[in-house]
């Protein structure tokens, strides 16, 4: 089993929260995740600051357009020394091809095709037309995902141990809602412990809540950090 890394989600709303918790969380986790929110905020330089600081940057914007201009967005990405980039998979054959395409033989960004959201379940599905369950439109969009040159996708640890079955050990699976027995699930529909996701197969574990508003940041992180080693059978 490769071994997972930690993902910690920058969900706060400017440069100096995200440098706080970076710089108190360093050598506890491995990856810091950029959203929406921070990167609408601080843009690119946070980005660089932080991958020239050592980080592995997981640059989480979900890119979602016509496949131009996802090209273009991409190749920007090239060069900020981003680790992780998602797209939409339900942008389509098309758009995830010319990400591809534009990332081309440089080693990163790794790119990832966002599946079902942890945050939707099946009647929010159903809400927006797609009928079945979670899990079957997460199968259907993988296969979108890696026939059209993505990386890994991100999904739920409940489908993490088919979508590896089914699309090879190499194909990445970054799993979010992780949460810690115990702690409150928030607006997450479909949530796993850490030891669940590594015993799964995630590549990746994001993890934001838990750490970013525990009493001990560090603690939580380590906490989890052990959870994770147990799983795969470090003493």
């Amino acid at each position: 089993m490769s071994r997972p890394r930690l993902v910690v989600a920058l969900d706060v709303a400017n440069a100096d929260a995200a440098r706080d918790a970076a710089a108190q969380l360093h050598g506890h986790a491995d990856v810091l995740k950029i959203g929406l929110e921070l990167f609408t905020a601080e843009g690119p330089t946070l980005v660089r600051e932080f991958a020239a600081a050592g980080w592995g940057i997981f640059l989480d914007l979900k890119l979602h357009d016509i496949p131009a201009t996802v090209e273009r967005a991409v190749a920007r990405t090239v060069d900020l020394g981003v680790e992780l980039l998602t797209l939409h998979a339900m942008g389509g054959p098309s758009m995830l091809a010319a990400a591809a395409r534009c990332r081309a033989d440089a080693a990163f960004p790794h790119l990832l095709g966002v599946t079902v959201l942890t945050s939707m379940d099946q009647a929010e599905m159903a809400a927006i037309g797609l009928g079945g369950k979670p899990s079957e439109a997460v199968a259907r969009l993988c296969g979108v995902a890696q026939e059209n040159g993505c990386d890994g996708v991100v999904a739920s640890v409940l489908e993490a141990a088919a979508i590896k079955a089914a699309r090879g050990t190499s194909f990445l699976v970054v799993t979010p809602g992780i949460r810690p027995a115990g702690s409150a699930r928030d607006d997450q529909a479909r949530v796993a412990t850490p030891a669940d996701a590594v015993l799964a197969g995630a590549d990746y574990l994001v993890v934001g809540r838990p750490i970013l508003r525990a009493s001990d940041p560090i603690a939580a992180a380590d906490s989890i950090r052990r959870e994770m080693e147990t799983a795969l059978g470090d003493d």
